[in-house]
């Protein structure tokens, strides 16, 4: 705490009071030029506008949202998605995703950006040195005067008072944007989610529905033995052969077709894992996973504050605000303290010796547009426009999102409703198959009602399978809606 109330006289006479070019560095005033740069500060102000946030009216409910308690986008996602198997292909994904790497590469260069911007807070020196080892003409003007034709060493300073707060609104955009693209991460990270349980709820859709042509397969197959054999005896025309045999043609149609779709989506999924395409282990089937019994969205002012994409957009406008400071500053002088200090003789031997050899200067520099007032003019109707592009995009994301949640809403309490229904109809046709099957062994009636009971139950159940899929997918699409409730902060936790 003593050493920082010296004075920087002090802190050159320690470093070395033998040394000629210390001692007369340390007669410079630093403190009149560190009272002027103070004061300068001080008196400064940032032109442009300063960014509030845009009023945004919002509704005080969801329109279809049926559930009141706390929003289930503040769950985690490994509380939300309760497969072992899924949370382990999320995982993998957040770790391998090329995008994710891609996006988290992004906020990494804007902060290296955002770094280089501040650093015009800070002087700029630059150093040169000069030897003519190669050869030298007479004819110096004096000692100590650098020229091609001498040694000499120079330092140059050259630092910007940042008056009109330049600078300020520049690491102010730079932040903003950094602020941007990390949210962008986290819209990215939210949607891989979302893609990677998508996916795995297809991969499990297009199983089951597999699962249905294999029986459908089996029952056909033992549907056209029957059906020959009666046809040899004929108890039965030969229309009623053909049609369960297109009727097997068409379930082996299905299988081929489901088995393709399922290769196709453990590719697509091992894109998202950031692997080759491999198979993909499967412990559950689609009817095992967990449906919540309510599915709360929570208030339409929680979405602006919990949806990366939304924050995302407002940073952007803020960052576009903070530009049109930048362009006005630009159309104002530049105040710069300037300084050169170094060293320069004819002789090697007498470059230290600093007894002609030092020379240096210090001083106030202005540089103001002249011919170009009128360019930064239009440099600064075009910030300006960008704020208002920024702000429609703000606007627009926000209506986006409302109609993402309320889409989401309507379609999990129609697919609810519909995978119920589904249900009731497969119970139905079941029984319907059960009766008709014992009306033809009894001899009552035809095997056409066995063929059209069998055939409506398995168009049933694939229905059903849809249904629930969708049911999943819906809960899945309004927890990215509302912008879920993962943190990068957050560990999962087995």
């Amino acid at each position: 705490m003593v050493l920082l109330k010296k004075s920087p006289q002090w802190f050159l006479k320690r470093l070395s009071l033998r040394n000629p070019l210390i001692k007369w560095i340390a007669q410079i005033n630093w403190i009149r030029v560190a009272i002027l740069f103070s004061s300068a500060l001080l008196t400064a102000c940032a032109l442009g506008p300063d960014y509030k946030r845009p009023v945004i009216e919002a509704n005080e409910q969801f329109r279809m949202n049926l559930h009141e308690g706390v929003s289930i986008a503040t769950l985690s996602w490994w509380e939300f998605l309760k497969d072992e198997t899924l949370q382990q292909l999320i995982i993998e994904a957040l770790v391998n995703n090329q995008d994710l790497k891609h996006a988290a590469a992004l906020v990494q260069e804007y902060q290296a950006r955002a770094n280089v911007t501040r650093m015009d807070f800070l002087p700029n020196m630059d150093v040169e040195a000069n030897a003519p080892f190669f050869g030298k003409l007479g004819g110096f003007p004096r000692a100590g005067f650098p020229t091609p034709f001498s040694y000499f060493g120079t330092t140059a300073l050259n630092w910007e008072i940042d008056v009109w707060g330049r600078i300020r609104r520049a690491t102010e955009a730079a932040r903003a944007d950094i602020l941007a693209q990390e949210e962008n991460r986290r819209a990215i990270i939210l949607l891989l989610i979302s893609a990677v349980a998508q996916t795995y709820f297809d991969l499990l859709q297009n199983d089951e529905q597999r699962n249905i042509a294999l029986h459908a397969l089996a029952s056909w197959e033992e549907s056209v033995a029957i059906s020959r054999a009666q046809l040899k005896v004929g108890l039965i025309p030969r229309i009623d052969l053909d049609q369960f045999e297109a009727e097997r043609a068409n379930a082996a149609a299905l299988i081929a077709e489901f088995e393709r779709l399922i290769v196709q989506k453990e590719n697509e999924l091992n894109v998202l894992l950031g692997r080759n395409p491999a198979p993909i282990t499967r412990k559950h089937s689609l009817a095992q996973q967990h449906i919540p019994p309510e599915v709360p969205a929570g208030l339409p002012s929680d979405l602006l504050q919990r949806r990366p994409d939304i924050l995302g957009a407002e940073q952007a406008l803020a960052a576009a605000t903070a530009r049109i400071g930048m362009t006005k500053a630009m159309r104002f002088p530049r105040f710069t303290i300037t300084g050169m200090l170094g060293v320069a003789s004819p002789a090697l031997s007498n470059l230290l010796t600093f007894s002609d050899t030092k020379f240096g200067a210090g001083g106030i520099g202005l540089a103001a547009p002249l011919f170009n007032v009128q360019i930064l003019g239009f440099e600064q109707r075009a910030a300006e426009a960008q704020v208002d592009q920024a702000l429609a995009s703000y606007n627009q994301t926000i209506l986006i999102a409302f109609k993402e949640v309320e889409n989401a809403l309507i379609a999990i309490r129609t697919a609810n409703e519909q995978r119920k229904a589904r249900q009731q109809q497969v119970e139905a046709l079941q029984s319907a198959l059960y009766v008709a099957d014992l009306r033809y062994k009894a001899g009552i009636t035809s095997y056409v009602d066995v063929l059209l009971a069998k055939r409506n139950l398995y168009q049933a159940k694939f229905s059903h399978t849809d249904a629930h899929r969708l049911h999943l997918v819906s809960i899945v699409q309004l927890y990215k809606a509302l912008g879920g409730g993962w943190k990068p902060e957050d560990e999962f936790k087995e």
